[in-house]
């Protein structure tokens, strides 16, 4: 019977060394099995193409590596910012620091990055795409330096990425405008005359230069400019398309030279032609077929080109 009960003892004391030992290797991180990776591969951010109002950055997936599946973030903050602050990035919770979230999850998201792969985003006057969202939806400050870091997102089996080290540091163009400046399609968007019908004293409740636009061959009204404006582009090069070309139409018909635009929205509205731009109809062009056009004016409408941006 005693050897019976030592053996009953023993038993019992295996069983619960070999339950904390499995539990130890399924939640200590230190505990790797064989060819699992514990982290999402840290992405490769570089600067882009710069406005006076924003800037482009380019982010890469490494080959060989994770990819992004989940997506991304970016943090920025100006130089001056992070000098003042003893060289030292704000808090991730406190409100000064800009932070962007690239969701790869979403729907017809383009932020689902594999491995070898790169996307383009703008920080300053971003795209509508389903997924992104900020807490700094301003344009940029031009003549600014700004520094930049970012990390990929975690997923079910893979925890966030580490943070890119050291700060990509990225600068605005110069300051300055000649006559009349150009506004971003941000700021079109924001600034609106139905505003006017709930607060006429809002600084938001602005009068268009125009009470329709002709985008392609079909005409628009104002609420109709405004729900494309307000319409993810979600990889319809179409919708992103009309958000710039109604901004540099607004801006044109404000005031400013076209000149350096005018073939770029002829083309732009012989490549629309008859369709008719989502939510108002269901049109479709491809993103390789507008990228160019929307580069060109968005340069436009954000200074880079033409007669500058308003600050």
């Amino acid at each position: 019977m005693k050897i019976l009960k030592l053996t009953v003892v023993a038993s019992l004391t295996l069983a619960i060394v070999l339950f904390f030992a499995c539990k130890k290797n399924a939640t200590d991180p230190s505990v790797v099995s064989a060819g699992k990776v514990q982290k999402i591969t840290t992405p490769v951010i570089t600067c882009g193409n710069s406005t006076q109002a924003s800037i482009e950055l380019r982010v890469c997936a490494p080959s060989g590596g994770t990819g992004l599946p989940a997506g991304f973030s970016i943090q920025w903050m100006s130089k001056a910012a992070y000098a003042a602050n003893g060289n030292q990035w704000y808090s991730s919770d406190d409100d000064r620091l800009c932070k962007a979230s690239f969701s790869g999850n979403a729907n017809l998201s383009r932020y689902n990055i594999a491995a070898g792969e790169c996307v383009t985003v703008r920080v300053g006057d971003f795209l509508l795409d389903e997924g992104t969202s900020t807490n700094c939806g301003d344009n940029l400050n031009c003549g600014t330096e700004y520094i930049f870091r970012a990390f990929g997102h975690a997923t079910s089996t893979l925890n966030k990425s580490d943070v890119t080290n050291p700060p990509l540091s990225c600068t605005t163009l110069s300051c300055g405008s000649t006559g009349q400046c150009t506004y971003t399609q941000g700021y079109w968007k924001n600034h609106n005359p139905t505003i006017c019908v709930t607060d006429a004293t809002s600084p938001l409740c602005i009068q268009w230069p125009a009470s329709s636009f002709t985008l392609g061959t079909v005409s628009y009204n104002v609420n109709q400019l405004l729900s494309i404006f307000n319409t993810s582009a979600s990889g319809n090069g179409l919708i992103a398309l009309a958000h710039q070309l109604i901004a540099a139409k607004l801006n044109i018909a404000k005031g400013a030279n076209g000149t350096v635009v005018a073939q770029t929205i002829t083309d732009a509205d012989n490549l629309i032609g008859g369709l008719v731009i989502p939510p108002v109809g269901s049109g479709y062009l491809a993103p390789s077929q507008t990228s160019a056009l929307i580069t060109a004016l968005t340069n436009f409408n954000e200074g880079a080109t033409g007669p500058g941006h308003c600050q």
